[in-house]
C-alpha cells in the first residue's frame, strides 16, 4: 500500500478484508454444523440448519455486492508486482539512473502532481512516462523511501513553504493541509511531524 498510494484513506478501504474472513468463518462453522447434524441427528433439525446455511448465503451475496457498488475501488487491486522491488538488481538500470531521477525530481517540482490528494504511483508513471514498476524500483531503491513518503515529502516542503510566507498567514492549518494534498488533519500532523519534529502550529510559531 505505501508503494502505490499516498490517500490515507485507501488504507482504510481494505479493512472489508477483515469483515471478509469473519464472514467467511462464519460460513465455514455453519457448514461443520450442518454436516454434524446430518450425520446425528433428525430430518427436523437438518432442514433448521440447511434454512440458516440458504439465508447466510443469500446475506454473504448482498453484503458482497453492496461492497462492490459502494466502494469499487476495494476490487480494483493495486500492483503487487511492486512489493518485490527492493529485491530487483538489474546492473542495467544503473547506466541511466541518475538522469532518471533528475527527471522524476524535476517533475515534482514544476508540475506538482503531489497536490492530487489520490496521487497513485501509476498515476506518476502515466505522468512522466514511466513503467511504474521502473518508478518504484527508482524510488525505493535509489531514493530508499516508499512511495507514501516520497510524495508526501513534497508536500511537507510546501505546506512549510506556505506557513513560512507572512502574506498566507491568515490560512489556517486545514486550510493549508487540502492546499498542498492532504485529506484529513491527522495525516498531516503526523507526516508534518515525521519530516520537521514539529506540529505545523509549532513550526509557524517559531518562523
Amino acid at each position: 500500500m505505501l508503494e502505490n498510494y499516498t490517500d490515507k484513506n485507501a488504507f482504510k478501504n481494505f479493512n472489508w478484508l477483515k469483515q471478509l474472513s469473519i464472514l467467511l468463518f462464519i460460513g465455514q462453522v455453519l457448514t461443520f454444523i450442518k454436516s454434524y447434524i446430518r450425520a446425528n441427528c433428525n430430518d427436523n433439525s437438518i432442514d433448521i440448519i440447511r434454512t440458516i446455511v440458504l439465508l447466510f448465503g443469500v446475506f454473504f451475496i448482498c453484503w458482497l455486492f453492496l461492497k462492490a457498488v459502494n466502494s469499487p475501488r476495494l476490487f480494483k487491486g493495486i500492483n503487487v508486482d511492486l512489493k518485490t522491488s527492493k529485491e530487483i538488481k538489474n546492473t542495467r538500470e544503473e547506466v541511466s539512473i541518475n538522469p532518471k531521477i533528475a527527471l522524476l525530481k524535476d517533475f515534482m517540482l514544476t508540475e506538482k502532481p503531489y497536490l492530487n490528494p489520490s496521487l497513485t504511483i501509476r498515476d506518476l508513471a502515466e505522468l512522466i512516462k514511466m513503467n511504474s514498476r521502473e518508478l518504484s524500483v527508482l524510488i525505493n531503491q535509489h531514493l530508499n523511501q516508499h512511495f507514501f513518503d516520497f510524495v508526501n515529502e513534497y508536500r511537507i516542503e510546501e505546506a512549510k513553504e506556505i506557513l513560512k510566507n507572512p502574506k498566507e498567514k491568515e490560512l489556517t492549518v486545514l486550510e493549508i493541509l487540502y492546499q498542498v494534498g492532504f485529506n484529513s488533519k491527522s495525516s498531516f500532523n503526523t507526516a508534518f511531524k515525521k519530516h520537521t519534529s514539529l506540529t505545523p502550529t509549532q513550526f509557524r510559531k517559531n518562523t
